[in-house]
């Protein structure tokens, strides 16, 4: 390559490149510019012909370890983001000396080249600050902080911001910097030196001028510089030296945005000092709230901020929904504290079942596959898991004596939330960990292995029994951590595979749980000991059961929830089963539906189950038509290989539906089975002629086929009386059968069925992991599918039909993949509880398996009843919610027990 170095900054010496010159497959277009770190390049994408923009590191610092290792943390930085408000990392290299990263070239204008020009109109101000807000919002539920967020690293585009240079960024876990970590230059303006603090002066935090740990409200502090700047063209804090400029920012005030902009909204004035408030308590403590207050100043207009009414019109909506619940029980309730405290006496024999709506926080949608919110047994606070728009799970928390729900730091990927007896601390699960968090702010911290967890219950005794496994035992370990044991296992002679949903009842030593695989829909329910090994078999029913005072189980009966009494003494279940109402739809097997109530309250996610319609998608995700369907619930659509039909499954009750195909071009849907037993999403024959579901016409789930045409009823491909079989892929050539089987203990194994011949099922893959069989490619020589081994479900590809030659295709998380027709690419699900972005990566299936880097198409919204691809990767399908469908939310019911007293049949306790 042509080189040469010349100065710049203070004398740092930088690579340049000519045009045409090629850093591996990347054809050097331009100069861009130069940075704190290296200079900026516009090249080609030469393998897939698109334009980038390269990143190359100053050859003079690449020789420096602990400058070379920061450049290297940016690239990870960055790799764990995807954001359409952040700029895009697509690969990272090394090339002749060179290192190097590839990005997403951006058509724009810094924001610091606009402040040049003066301030922004007030509503760019707002709007684009919120887009700011969002994308820092993202990467501090990632752990990552930015550390030096100023305009020269805020890009303006036609789509919006673009935050751009993670290179000060690192993850917040990570012990503070010392040595020479600590002492790398930024070189991002003059008045920062090597051998100085990491960041920019101006833009920086008192905090990280005090060389404190830098925490995502020093992003926020930065941020309201940035707004500062923005609104009135003029830097927040000035000095004429380092020590004078270091001086205002931690003695002074900046001047206010309405005495240079008095045509600013009061509240933005507000809203920027709170950001900047010296001591981090008195920020804001989320970007996500700043974000959500920038929204509101937006819509509210020129009036935002006044001090009279304001408050109370944003307070009004919440108001009036707690007010109302006051309202319906104040004549039977002795005492009730403020709006949203719950009540402290008993209510009265006669008041009724009250119910009311907590709605998700704004922007964000609630976990309900299985409910999350749990209320505490203190029954003061509710915790749920919220879900973004990228389908990042992170805990919520709702003192009920607040109008709102804030963040619980430390629980990002969390799930199926437990509290502790004496609501101190909160249990959950994430990236296959058991871990815990106090209530009230804190470290979380893991307590236990719990790779692909199925609920778990806190006992009065310190001890934590949980369901590690989709299949398996129950386990109990101490809360405070340490040697993991066995409670309860599956008994193979009854055919269970699995044992979940544990819930400890009063004595803190019994605990109920639910067995699988169910029995024509009903599940076998028993109560577990700490003190022995025993269990004992107290009911069957529809999900598992929670208890609650005053002595009653709460669980599904068919679509019903229902509540019935149990005897503490005896342990059994006495009485019938009194109808409290529709229960909340869940595809986990087993799932309760609800969880353990508090008090007299209970607590339910409200999830509505709208007409589903398919619609395409291109590949950024933009919405590219719709075709309308007969009103139903349809799920789990699958293209046929012409692309000219999708097989869907019509939802009929929570344990299943019937298999229809619909006429893509006409819109015209045919129904090809009519029992109402079909649970599983589909597959097609390499020829289209034959599709494949999964099961249930007896105990165990099978695989059958059935004439896409509907000339014929359906048929086994693989029975057999293990008890959980998946649908899995033809092969291309039609010899094979590959699909996914329980095995008694081993989990998910990968079984083929050779369908010339006397064939017979032989297992392909094998392991005490689980694995799932996704695709063949079109070659017919490799299998793609994922599996757990690493802790988290990952993609991998085999060599087929003989297993021998594998390759690992993520590193972080896969669900499941999608082999292109012409065999050179895959397209990756992420997610795992919720829908996490679509990835593409590119590949080559001869003469040997090679794999690019996977990069982010889009995020699917995560209301979608299921998406898939056609074979060309151009646009996907997918099935979404009816418009004007209502959005999951909390469901509160008070005095549930007096409507149970006042049931026909039912005695006083």
């Amino acid at each position: 390559a042509a080189m040469h170095s010349k100065p710049d900054g203070e004398g740092i010496q930088f690579p340049s490149l000519t045009s045409g010159v090629l850093l591996s497959h990347y054809k050097i277009i331009d100069k861009i510019g130069a940075g704190g770190m290296g200079e900026v390049y516009r090249a080609q994408d030469t393998r897939l012909g698109r334009d980038v923009a390269i990143k190359v590191l100053s050859s003079h610092l690449a020789q420096t370890p602990e400058v070379r290792a920061r450049f290297e943390r940016e690239a990870r930085t960055i790799s764990q983001l995807n954001h359409p408000h952040i700029c895009t990392l697509h690969d990272i290299g090394h090339h002749e000396g060179m290192d190097y990263l590839v990005m997403e070239l951006l058509d724009g204008e810094t924001l610091a080249d606009r402040l040049k020009r003066g301030p922004l109109p007030v509503a760019d101000v707002l709007s684009l600050g919120a887009e700011i807000a969002e994308a820092l919002d993202v990467a501090h539920r990632r752990g990552i902080i930015h550390r030096d967020l100023k305009p020269g690293n805020v890009m303006l585009t036609k789509s919006g911001v673009k935050l751009m240079d993670f290179g000060l960024a690192r993850a917040s876990a990570i012990a503070p910097m010392t040595g020479a970590e600590a002492d790398s230059p930024t070189m991002s303006r003059p008045l920062t030196e090597k051998g100085t603090i990491i960041g920019t002066f101006q833009y920086m935090a008192p905090e990280q001028l005090e060389g404190k740990e830098a925490d995502g409200r020093s992003d926020i502090w930065a941020l309201g510089c940035v707004l500062y700047e923005m609104a009135t063209g003029k830097p927040s804090f000035e000095g004429t030296s380092q020590a004078s400029l270091i001086a205002a920012i931690m003695d002074h005030e900046p001047r206010s945005i309405l005495e240079l902009q008095p045509m600013s909204p009061p509240g933005l004035d507000r809203l920027v000092r709170q950001c900047l408030a010296k001591n981090p308590d008195g920020r804001w403590q989320s970007a996500a709230d700043l974000g959500r207050e920038l929204h509101w100043l937006a819509e509210a207009g020129s009036q935002a901020g006044v001090p009279a009414p304001v408050a109370a019109r944003r307070r009004r909506r919440e108001w009036l929904i707690w007010a109302w619940a006051l309202a319906a029980t104040a004549a039977a309730v002795a005492a009730v504290v403020v709006v949203g405290v719950l009540p402290r006496t008993r209510p009265q024999p006669s008041a009724g079942l009250v119910r009311f709506s907590i709605p998700a926080p704004e922007g964000m949608g609630i976990q309900t596959d299985p409910p999350s919110p749990v209320i505490s047994p203190d029954g003061r606070s509710l915790v749920f898991a919220g879900m973004d728009s990228l389908g990042i799970s992170q805990l919520w928390l709702r003192p009920l004596d607040s109008s709102s729900a804030h963040p619980v730091a430390g629980t990002e990927n969390a799930y199926m939330p437990f509290w502790s007896p004496d609501s101190r601390f909160i249990g959950f699960f994430a990236d296959g960990k058991l871990r815990r968090v106090p209530a009230a702010g804190g470290y979380s911290e893991t307590i236990c292995d719990a790779p692909d967890a199925r609920g778990g219950s806190w006992s009065t005794r310190g001890v934590i029994v949980f369901a590690p496994l989709g299949e398996g035992p129950l386990e109990r370990v101490s809360s405070e951590g340490g040697e993991v044991g066995t409670a309860a296992t599956p008994d193979s002679a009854r055919g269970e595979t699995g044992l979940r949903f544990p819930c400890f009842l009063p004595d803190g030593r019994h605990y109920l749980y639910v067995s699988i695989p169910s029995k024509q829909g009903q599940f076998d329910i028993y109560v577990g000991d700490l003190e022995s090994k025993e269990t004992r078999r107290i009911m069957t029913a529809s999900s598992a059961p929670v208890y609650a005072e005053p002595g009653y189980l709460l669980f599904a009966r068919s679509d019903r929830l229902v509540a019935q009494r149990f005897d503490l003494s005896t342990m059994n279940s006495t009485g019938g089963v009194i109808t409290l109402g529709d229960a909340p739809p869940t595809t986990t097997e087993g799932a309760p539906p609800l969880c353990a109530p508090a008090r007299d309250v209970l607590v339910e996610v409200a999830v509505p189950t709208p007409n589903t319609q398919l619609e395409w998608f291109d590949r950024a995700g933009r919405p590219a038509g719709t075709i309308s369907l007969p009103p139903g619930r349809y799920e789990g659509p699958t293209l046929s290989p012409d692309g000219r039909w999708a097989a869907v499954m019509k939802r009929a009750t929570r344990r299943g539906g019937d298999l229809w195909t619909v006429d893509l071009g006409r819109g015209v849907t045919s129904r090809l089975t009519s029992d109402g037993r079909v649970v599983a999403a589909s597959t097609w024959s390499p020829d289209g002629r034959n599709i494949a579901f999964s099961y249930v016409p007896s105990g165990p789930y099978d695989i059958y086929q059935v004439r896409a045409d509907g000339t014929r009823q359906p048929e086994p491909i693989v029975q057999s009386s293990v008890v959980i079989k998946n649908p899995g892929v033809w092969s291309p050539d039609g010899k094979y059968y590959v699909y996914n089987q329980l095995g008694e203990a081993t989990g998910m194994d990968i079984w083929m069925l050779q369908l010339t011949g006397e064939g017979r099922p032989a297992p392909y893959l094998c392991s005490q992991f689980n694995q799932f069989a996704w695709d063949i490619s079109p070659d017919g020589r490799w299998l793609v599918f994922s599996a757990d081994e690493t802790g988290r479900t990952e993609i991998y590809v085999r060599s087929f039909p003989e297993p021998g030659e594998i390759h690992r295709i993520t590193t972080s998380g896969g669900a499941g993949a999608h082999w292109s027709g012409d065999g050179r690419e895959l397209i990756i699900w992420t997610g795992g509880n919720t829908l996490g972005p679509v990835l593409a990566v590119d590949v080559e299936t001869s003469p040997s398996f090679k794999a690019g880097t996977p990069h982010p198409l889009f995020t699917p919204r995560q209301d979608l009843a299921g998406i898939t691809v056609t074979r060309d990767h151009k646009r996907f399908l997918a099935l979404v919610p009816m418009e004007g469908a209502a959005p999951p939310s909390i469901t509160v019911m008070l005095n549930w027990q007096g409507a149970l007293r006042r049931s026909p049949g039912e005695s006083e306790p």
